[in-house]
């Protein structure tokens, strides 16, 4: 089971969204949405989680450029999303873990999600 007080306790939303547009932006005001990590499905050998953004009040999301999104996410050390997997697959007691970011997905004009699929490695 992986449930949201998990999530939250690896990828606390507010810290971790302030902190990424602080790096990239000089100001955690800058940024046009919050971070939050979701759980979508758990299997026996695969998971399949999601980076939601979530338009902040005043902002447009729609208007950022969200769809290069995945390539940043993968490689930006205060999103970390190596160590999300791996802190995952340990909860779920695999011993090694494949994990790859899907791309952009928009759901509405207000929140678009950025897959996280997490295989057992054998």
């Amino acid at each position: 089971m992986v449930d949201n007080a998990f999530l939250d306790s690896i990828f606390p939303a507010e810290e971790r969204t302030n902190a990424f547009f602080d790096a990239l932006f000089g100001g955690a005001e800058e940024g046009a949405y919050d971070i939050r990590l979701v759980c979508r499905t758990v299997e026996a050998d695969r998971a399949v989680l999601a980076f939601e953004l979530h338009q902040r009040p005043g902002k447009c999301l729609a208007c950022n450029l969200t769809y290069g999104l995945p390539q940043v996410f993968q490689r930006h050390p205060i999103l970390n999303v190596a160590g999300v997997a791996r802190a995952v697959a340990q909860h779920l007691g695999w011993s090694d873990v494949n994990w790859q970011l899907g791309s952009t997905e928009e759901i509405s004009r207000e929140l678009h999600a950025i897959p996280l699929i997490l295989q057992k490695a054998i």
